[in-house]
């Protein structure tokens, strides 16, 4: 896959233009999924959690992730992993697009 060639897809959609976040899954099978994600600056993908283990790699712009015990930026190629049941927000500092792997849960 063309990471370069999906950011730039997604950054110029409409949906994105109109809603500031835009989601393609990219990999879906019983054990791994795989979602790359734009995200426009000061927006937030409100507290969550997943019940895996998940990777987040930021690939361009500048993120904010809100853990229980404290904050984590991430800048472009970052990668950070978050054990599963850990309760986190997204909040893009810039306009940014990143992607998302998670285990089997």
């Amino acid at each position: 896959m063309d990471l370069n060639a999906l950011y730039d897809e997604l950054i110029t959609d409409d949906r994105y233009q109109r809603k500031g976040q835009l989601a393609r899954t990219l990999v879906h099978t019983p054990d791994l999924r795989v979602v790359i994600i734009a995200l426009a600056r000061d927006r937030t993908i409100a507290e969550h959690h997943a019940s895996a283990t998940v990777t987040i790699h930021c690939l361009s712009g500048h993120l904010r992730l809100q853990l229980p015990d404290r904050q984590v930026e991430l800048v472009a190629g970052n990668l950070l992993a978050l054990g599963a049941d850990l309760s986190h927000d997204v909040h893009a500092l810039q306009d940014s697009v990143f992607v998302l792997t998670l285990g089997a849960s």
